[in-house]
This record gives structure tokens, C-alpha cells and sequence, in this order.
């Protein structure tokens, strides 16, 4: 049986790019899987932890299942959990891998309010 961490409500989990070594170094498929991070609040970020690393040491796969932004249901393979305390309640960290040919990459130009270097 496939365990998963569901997202019930709220928007779709925002994916960060990831470039740490030991996240690309994971990635030993034969299809091109983009490791991500994604930040989520949680009720009870330790026991979501300890579902993931039961799948893990029972030589099994737990994936994230999420929404996206045009309501379509996806999941994604979750490679490393980990839970964070803020003054806010509990921060879930999950790292994923997402499919390379469907990743679409947003780059940040950096802050609006400043003049744009070339005339109008």
C-alpha cells in the first residue's frame, strides 16, 4: 500500500528549486525528476515526520497529493521530511521530486520598485 500526506485545504504547496547535492544526488531513475521544497503548516508536523520515515524504513514510497492552481489532483514522490517549530505552530518541510517535463521555473527579477535600466 502507497501511504501519502494529503493537503486538504488552503492554495496549492508552493515548490522551491532546489540545488543542495545531496537532493540531486537521489535522483538515480531513468526518467528526469526535479528535486523541490515545500513549506506547509501543519497540525502535527512529528507525526507526518514519523509516517514518512515508517514508509521509508519499511522499504516503501510515501508521496505528497496536492492540488494544483487549475484544481488537478498530483502527487509526488517525497525523498527527505523534516518538521520545524515557528511561533505560528509547526512548519513541514518535505523535499519531492517533481516531473522534469512538466516543472516550470519562475525567475525573481529581483525588487519591482526599482527603475528599469532601459527607456520606454
Amino acid at each position: 500500500m502507497e501511504d501519502k500526506i494529503t493537503i486538504i485545504e488552503g492554495p496549492p504547496p508552493i515548490f522551491e528549486h532546489v540545488n543542495d547535492g545531496w537532493a540531486l544526488g537521489l535522483n538515480e531513475s531513468s526518467t528526469l525528476s526535479v528535486p523541490a521544497l515545500t513549506r506547509l503548516r501543519t497540525f502535527n508536523g512529528p507525526a507526518l515526520v514519523q509516517r514518512c520515515y515508517t514508509a521509508w524504513h519499511n522499504k516503501s514510497s510515501i508521496h505528497l497529493h496536492y492540488r494544483t492552481e487549475s484544481g488537478l489532483e498530483e502527487t509526488a514522490p517525497i525523498l527527505a521530511a523534516r518538521n520545524v517549530d515557528t511561533p505560528d505552530g509547526h512548519m513541514l518541510l518535505l523535499w519531492v521530486y517533481l516531473d522534469g517535463e512538466s516543472v516550470e521555473y519562475e525567475v525573481d527579477a529581483g525588487d519591482e520598485d526599482q527603475q528599469d535600466d532601459f527607456p520606454e
